[in-house]
């Protein structure tokens, strides 16, 4: 072998391992993206579990004060079809509204059992009432975590080399879970008499 076929092989080997490094660090990048995408994926789903399980003890707050105070019909069947509605919620849109709407109703209820001073302190809706308080903390915690995981993923969106390699690959932005300013608040549940 002469000088030029050793310089020639030399330098397509060096090609090679720069060219695998590249593929090595864009496949790292596009691993984290997809990483990321997954975890908020998931937070979304718990986010889903966690509101049905607020759902559930509408339900059940529902049915203990029902003997004292009127609820139409309509307002079960409500309940009924958002716990359908949660499940099938694809998008933070989806569950915005799902969120103003169930808080609407416990407040309604909220509202019912301040009438009742003897509900106030029926162990059953005590019971109920602290179930919620655990379960809205578990909402309030679930969203914080979505949304820090989508605010990792999109920052890495707009920094250089992450969004060049994102945008060659088709990724888009992630939607932050927002809730209007008027619900941001969880209700207040707390009844010490």
């Amino acid at each position: 072998m002469n000088l030029s076929t050793l310089l020639t092989i030399g330098f397509l080997v060096i090609i090679a391992l720069i060219v695998f490094a590249l593929a090595i660090y864009i496949g790292a990048i596009y691993n984290r993206f997809q990483q990321l995408k997954n975890g908020a994926e998931a937070t979304f789903n718990q986010i889903k579990v966690a509101m049905k399980k607020r759902l559930d003890l509408l339900s059940e707050l529902l049915e203990s004060v029902k003997s004292y105070a009127r609820y139409e019909r309509d307002t079960f069947e409500r309940v009924t079809k958002m716990r359908t509605e949660v499940m099938k919620a694809s998008t933070p849109q989806d569950l915005q509204k799902i969120d103003a709407e169930t808080r609407g109703l416990l407040g309604n209820i909220i509202v019912s059992v301040e009438n009742y001073p003897e509900l106030k302190t029926s162990s059953v809706v005590q019971e109920l009432m602290s179930s919620a308080k655990s379960v809205e903390d578990e909402i309030a915690r679930l969203r914080y975590t979505y949304n820090n995981v989508v605010q990792e993923y999109n920052t890495r969106m707009d920094i250089i080399p992450d969004g060049i390699i994102a945008s060659l690959m088709g990724l888009k932005k992630l939607e932050y879970l927002h809730f209007e300013e008027s619900v941001e608040r969880r209700p207040e549940l707390d009844w010490n008499v």
